[in-house]
Formats: C-alpha cells, structure tokens, sequence
C-alpha cells in the first residue's frame, strides 16, 4: 500500500460516519508542516496569514507553538473580530477604505492597541481621519513597501503590483509625513515578495520554465535583499523604535529570514499545503486540508461522477487554479468539462472500483479559499476525528 493509500483509508474510516460533501484537516500533517516552517525560519518568528487557514480554532493552535507570533489578516473588519476574540497581535496586510471599521478602531483602546494596518498612501491617512467619528485612539500604522524584479529599466517587472513605495528616499518621506500627523505611529514595515515566495520553481514537465523561473527568483532576491536593507535603514532613522520588518511567505522563509533587517516571517499556506505549493525545490510538504464528494453516479466504464467540486482559486485563471482529485490516485478530470458547479465526472480505471456514496478526496489549489465553502473543518488525528470546528463561514463571517 502507498503512503497515499494509507491516507486514503485513514481519512475514509475517520469519516465513514459522516456524509459528504466535507472538509477536513490531518493534525499530524498541519503539525509537521508548521513544525518545518519554524525550522526553515531559523529562530524568527512566524506571523500567520489568516487568509491562509481562516479557523480560529486553528490559528489558536499554531499561535500556540514555539515560534509563531501574531496574525497577518487580510480585511479590517476581521480584525477586528480576532481582536475583539481575543487575539492581541493583528497586522492587517492590507489597505482597507472600510470607513465604520476605521471608527470602531480609533474609539476603542483595546481594538487600538491589537490592531496595526497598513498604509502606501497619504490618502489612506485622510480617509481613517475623516472616519474617526470622535475616535482619538492613536493607529498603529506598517507601510509596505514594493518587492517587484524591475529589469532593463523598468519595462520588465516580475511581481505583484501592491505598493506605490519602492525607494528608501519614497518610505522615508511617507514615514515623516505620518510622524508629523497627530493620531498616528509607524510600527512597521511589510514587504510580501510573492513572486518568489508564491511560485513553484520545479514544476512537473516544464523543466526550461522551471529552471527560468529559478534564475528570476535568484535575481529578485539578490535585488531585494540589498534594497530592503537600504529602505529598513532609512526608515529606522525616522522611526527608531521600529516594532518589526515582515517579509516572506511559505515558498521563501528560509530565504527571507537570512537577511538581517528582517524581524519576522509571514506565511501560512505551508500549514495546509495546498497543491499550488507542490513545485517547490526550496520545501516539501504534506498535504493537510482535503475536501471528500461523495460519488453519486457511475455512467460508464471507467467513469464516476461526484457531487460538486468546482471550486477554483483566485488568481489568473487556468488549470493550475483547479482542485485537483487527489484519491484515490489516479483519477482525472474529463477535459470537456472539468470541475462542475453541481456534478463533476471524474474518469480512470480506479473509477471502476468506486461505489455510489463513496468519497473522492480532492486537494484546492490555494489554501484559505477552501474554507469559503464548508461551514466545518473535521480535525483528522490517526483515522479519527477528534473534533469539528467551525470556519470563518461557519461563524457567520465571510469577510471578503
């Protein structure tokens, strides 16, 4: 038996009490891989993407290991709910415009204090100024600063286009224009180089592309270390007392936490590694989160057909933003219909070994995202489930 057989039969006996559709999350896989992610981080702290795992009772659960500190979250007004929840160290990764969170914020000492959010613009000052409503809580700000590879003098950039502020001479200026601002104090600085933490540099017969997309990333860090450097310095001459410099993500940890300047690591994926995180040189995870369908027809030979399972990720589409049926091994997608919204026809000879009820475990493509459509999490210890725990869905709150 394969070790992916063993799983399959762990997972179907620990569910055998429950229909599908479900979702679960294999603790000993979840512990692991936070286990290698402090490794990789080499004594720096690990903040937790919250986008990346959205379950609190599992954010509790990393946050309660040796080397991980604090939560990058993704919307204000989930902030707000994990601070009001008790957790105490949020860094919004994001710029928010969401004016009665803002109010919320500046008028609760407590929510002030837990709460840092990000800013790239002066504009974002006016627009948590003017939604204060009466607020006089000082805001904790974290400016982020643009990762982006530049090549041949700008008209090639490799990298996500977040923030405005490149320079050391650009994040200085914005950290002044805060000091002089009554209400406001720069904490931090935040810099997510995706284009290296979050593609998979040996993808599966694509060697020329991965062996390119290798040598960009080489270049981009070799670039950014010396420029993040540059930027830190000049910002901690304005703001001395800098809480932290956060950089990273689950594809780079290890590489990120080599430089000096940084203080922290982000990431969060690595926990669930979904299957975007397979094409990596740098790691290897274990799968941890999985969703079952359950098999309710069989049209032919070598042919099944499982309730739902259209699911993609965000991000540019194609077929790498797809679930990808996981077990049992060898199944595949009929490619003139793929996922499906209600039925999803799955074809391979180990179809004709599947029986109608039973379930097809599948993998999502990114990580959070899978949390978006199950209410539950089924937590997986050996072949039981030792608790159930409800998603940000399941709790009423789908934040974005």
């Amino acid at each position: 038996m394969t070790a992916r057989a063993a799983d399959r039969a762990r997972y179907d006996r620990a569910t055998a009490h429950l229909d599908a559709p479900l979702a679960i999350v294999d603790l000993d896989a979840f512990d692991a891989n936070a286990d290698d992610l402090v490794r990789r981080a080499a004594g720096k702290p690990i903040r937790v993407a919250s986008k990346s795992v959205r379950c609190r009772a599992l954010l509790e659960r990393v946050l309660a290991r040796d080397g991980f500190a604090g939560i990058m979250s993704f919307t204000l007004a989930e902030s707000l709910w994990l601070a009001r929840s008790g957790f105490d160290d949020i860094l919004l990764a994001y710029p928010s415009a969401d004016r009665a969170g803002f109010a919320e914020l500046t008028g609760d000492p407590k929510l002030a204090g837990a709460v840092t959010v990000l800013i790239d613009d002066p504009a974002q000052l006016r627009l948590i100024d003017d939604a204060r409503d009466g607020g006089r809580e000082v805001v904790r700000v974290c400016l982020e600063l643009d990762t982006s590879l530049k090549l041949l003098g700008g008209r090639i950039r490799v990298g996500a286009r977040r923030s405005p502020l490149r320079t050391a001479t650009q994040v200085a200026d914005l950290a002044r224009l805060v000091a002089r601002r009554p209400g406001f104090e720069v904490v931090g600085i935040m810099a997510y180089e995706g284009h290296i933490a979050g593609v998979g540099d040996s993808v599966a017969g694509h060697p020329l592309r991965s062996r390119a997309v290798r040598l960009m990333q080489a270049t981009a860090r070799r670039e950014l270390a010396v420029r993040r450097a540059e930027v830190v310095r000049a910002l901690r001459a304005v703001a001395p007392e800098l809480a932290f410099v956060n950089g990273g993500g689950t594809g780079s940890v290890q590489h990120t936490a080599a430089e000096d300047c940084v203080t922290e690591i982000g990431a969060g994926s690595g926990l669930y590694v979904p299957r975007l995180f397979d094409n990596y040189t740098s790691f290897r995870g274990r799968p941890a989160a999985l969703f079952a369908q359950p098999v309710v027809r069989r049209p032919g030979v070598g042919v099944v057909t499982v309730l739902g399972g259209g699911y993609p990720a965000s991000g540019a589409a194609g077929p790498d933003r797809l679930p990808v049926p996981y077990l049992p091994e060898g199944l595949r997608y009929d490619p003139q219909e793929g996922p499906g919204e209600v039925q999803t026809p799955l074809l391979g000879s180990p179809a004709d070994d599947l029986l109608i009820g039973d379930k097809v475990w599948f993998r999502h493509a990114k990580a959070g995202e899978l949390c978006e459509r199950f209410e539950q999490l089924h937590l997986v210890e050996g072949d039981t489930v030792t608790a159930t725990v409800p998603t940000y869905r399941g709790e009423g709150h789908t934040f974005l």
